[in-house]
């Protein structure tokens, strides 16, 4: 074989390397941190915040990594280019988000997720354009959210965390609610894990709560502030609902919103304690089992 034909067979057989990877498609399972330190940003291969890195935690795995304190709007660029990353051409995702992290899934898809995407994919490592195209919003099957902050805390409001923080002036729960529509969600479902075990804040957190979030917000419950809501076995305040309906009272959910998990033993509160702990080791294995290839 000529030398000239020979070079040329090499090429093609690159070429068409090169094709088959741009076009091979992956699922991702992204997860969203919240609140604190931990996990070094914009290092998907981080899960210090969590836990154990090795912990089963969906197919091919990425830790969404941002500071835990500043601002939602000055922080969210982070995951919306993780979103782009892993989230496009070829590619989807599953994503599972904790207490702030539900604020920053939620502005992502409300205010971005109708919005042109450059197809992006991950090779060694690396991301960078595919084939110079665009699409609308991102592919994401679904979003699974323990202890959501959506709706803000009032530990927030009545100074409980350092002031100075901007994180914690998101977290008002008016600031919270106001910051977008929670409506949109660019047609994505999310799944509700609502943590119970609340004990030393309990008097400034309205019905049920994780020590951090109430059931108002971890259970996706609409208005412009948060509300009493709890397990059904308590008598004096209304009962949240699990799946998309209203709760007791006649309060609606937001749009795509559904409870999948509602702590009726009251066996589940906020915190990670540095092993995937409390209400996000409930959710912990329905991601494992349901994020998949």
């Amino acid at each position: 074989m000529p030398n000239w034909l020979r070079s040329t067979a090499k090429w093609v057989l690159m070429l068409t390397i090169l094709g088959a990877v741009s076009t091979q498609a992956t699922n991702y399972t992204l997860w969203i941190k919240g609140r604190g330190a931990g996990g070094a940003p914009g290092n998907p291969a981080d899960f210090s915040y969590w836990g154990r890195s090795d912990v089963a935690a969906g197919a091919n795995k990425v830790a969404v990594n941002w500071d835990g304190y500043n601002s939602i709007s000055a922080t969210n660029g982070q995951v919306r280019q993780a979103l782009d990353c892993y989230c496009t051409g070829p590619n989807w995702c599953y994503v599972a988000a904790y207490s702030a992290g539900d604020l920053q899934i939620g502005y992502a898809l409300s205010l971005y997720g109708q919005s042109a995407r450059e197809k992006k994919a991950v090779v060694n490592g690396v991301c960078g354009k595919t084939d110079g195209t665009t699409q609308t919003g991102w592919n994401i099957k679904w979003v699974r959210v323990a202890a959501g902050a959506a709706g803000g805390s009032e530990l927030s409001n009545i100074g409980a965390w350092a002031v100075n923080e901007p994180l914690v002036s998101d977290l008002k729960t008016a600031t919270a609610r106001g910051m977008y529509d929670h409506n949109k969600t660019a047609n994505v479902t999310f799944y509700m894990y609502a943590g119970a075990k609340g004990t030393s804040y309990s008097a400034f957190l309205p019905g049920q709560d994780d020590e951090v979030v109430a059931y108002h917000s971890s259970g996706a419950v609409s208005g412009s502030s948060g509300g009493s809501y709890c397990n059904p076995r308590d008598w004096f305040c209304n009962d949240l609902t699990t799946g998309s309906g209203m709760v007791e009272g006649g309060k609606s959910k937001w749009g795509n919103h559904t409870v999948q998990f509602r702590d009726d033993g009251e066996g589940y509160n906020h915190y990670l304690n540095g092993s995937w702990g409390g209400i996000v080791g409930r959710m912990l294995p329905d991601v494992a089992a349901l994020a998949n290839e």
